[in-house]
């Protein structure tokens, strides 16, 4: 990617970042730091547009998107992200059981019997288009429970879509080992090839044995209710939810989805020891992300077992309060707490 089109990416973001949370993937070799990055960002907005448009002051007070993600991403200059509050011990974990633990955002490692799973892969201190030296995007509020060196050999990596969130090139590309990749239809042209021993691509409805030196694990695509386009051309790419399946027991991972009657369908699929399932972002994206109450709901009517409430904590991408997604799931449980396995960054579950 030029420089001149990371500085075009500004002024039309309104078009470009907002679809998949940034615009075409690209890198940049002209920064050699984070700061470097969002300083080219400012220089380009509040001098040359600004010099021509009173730029400098729009970005100022204006409450556009493409304003506020100026705003944003200056704030953030040297903020400290602390770090989480759990930090997972995979090493320890019983290849006799199902294990998992919330690494952030979208990402959970899974020890299904042996087998390692890590889903949606984002382990940086950003999100955003990658520009070889750093992303440019929201940074963590919280930073990732295992840093990429410190995560086993991973067996099968799972993308649900192609938004920056949850497809991130760069994390992608340091997953140890030679997984294999499973990932929504039409997105594997974005899966850095290095290092992956086959990589499938799913529809809803279909499924894949993925054979591992670990040993198999079946996977099926299902529908869920989002949309899959990184940039806002790309809106043929697609979005599933996963059903994993291994030596009789199943987990269901929502992806992405706002509330829809798809999971009561699901249940057929079933029985499932536990849904992962995303609680944030719905304020005021709520006809693409569910609410906790209807993450429960949707659990609910697939018959999970218990909850693993995914997709808050971790990068401001909506205006609802921090903590208020795992409050208000924790409230939506309160006559079965004992099916809300996961509270906080990092802790770690036996589902069975």
């Amino acid at each position: 990617m030029a420089l001149s089109t990371v500085r075009n990416l500004i002024p039309h973001s309104s078009s470009v970042l907002r679809s998949g949370f940034a615009g075409a993937a690209g890198r940049l070799v002209c920064p050699s730091s984070e700061h470097d990055i969002v300083t080219v960002v400012k220089r380009r907005y509040f001098i040359g547009a600004g010099a021509a448009a009173g730029a400098g002051t729009w970005a100022g007070w204006s409450q556009s998107w493409a304003a506020r993600f100026i705003r944003g991403r200056v704030e953030e200059l040297g903020r400290e992200i602390p770090a989480a509050p759990h930090r997972p011990s995979p090493a320890t974990w019983n290849d006799n059981a199902i294990t998992l633990a919330w690494l952030g955002h979208a990402t959970v490692l899974i020890n299904f019997y042996g087998l390692r799973i890590l889903t949606d892969p984002v382990l940086f201190r950003r999100i955003g288009v990658d520009l070889g030296v750093g992303s440019l995007g929201p940074l963590r509020l919280v930073q990732c429970a295992l840093p990429g060196d410190d995560l086993p050999e991973i067996d099968v990596v799972l993308v649900s879509h192609a938004h920056f969130d949850h497809l991130d090139t760069p994390s992608l590309g340091v997953v140890r080992g030679k997984p294999v990749a499973v990932m929504a239809m039409s997105t594997a042209d974005l899966l850095p090839r290095r290092g992956y021993s086959a990589v499938h691509e799913l529809a809803w409805g279909q499924s894949q044995t993925v054979t591992t030196p670990h040993g198999d694990l079946s996977v099926r695509a299902i529908e869920v209710k989002h949309w899959g386009a990184r940039i806002r051309r790309d809106s043929w790419r697609g979005y599933s939810g996963f059903v994993l399946e291994r030596e009789g027991r199943k987990l269901l991972i929502g992806g992405d989805t706002a509330l829809t009657d798809s999971f009561k369908h699901h249940r057929t699929l079933g029985p499932f020891e536990a849904a992962v399932m995303p609680i944030g972002a719905y304020d005021p994206w709520i006809w693409n992300h569910c609410t906790p109450e209807h993450a429960v709901t949707m659990a609910d009517a697939a018959g999970a077992r218990l909850f693993v409430p995914v997709h808050h904590q971790s990068f401001e991408l909506s205006r609802e309060p921090f903590m208020e997604p795992i409050e208000r799931a924790q409230e939506a449980l309160l006559q079965e707490r004992g099916r809300l396995a996961i509270h906080q960054i990092g802790e770690t579950a036996v589902i069975a």
